[in-house]
């Protein structure tokens, strides 16, 4: 992980886009991305490309790992983080095998 965003920090520093990187338009960015990985499965949820789904994956992966740089906090933390308390509302005997949400198990 170290090593990747060491490499997106060097790509933005030769680019002097940094500058541009704010949280609002980082979090604008990932929706946007977002939405074209959804656009890969429009129509056909099978007859996916998944080089193209793999493109827009790594576009949504670069913009949340840069909105975590500008935030100073650490991906894998945050991540980490967030699966113990959602541990907390999808317990194993309640929502294993079943999409019900937490609210409703």
């Amino acid at each position: 992980m170290e090593e990747l965003i060491k490499k997106i920090y060097q790509f933005n520093e030769e680019r002097d886009w940094d500058k541009f990187h704010t949280p609002d338009n980082l979090a604008k960015s990932i929706s946007i991305e977002a939405g074209e990985l959804l656009e890969c499965f429009q129509w056909n949820a099978e007859g996916y490309d998944k080089e193209e789904v793999c493109e827009e994956l790594a576009d949504v992966f670069t913009y949340c790992i840069q909105m975590a740089m500008k935030l100073e906090v650490d991906p894998i933390e945050i991540v980490l983080k967030k699966l113990e308390k959602t541990k907390k509302k999808y317990p194993i005997e309640k929502a294993k095998g079943v999409s019900t949400k937490y609210n409703k198990l």
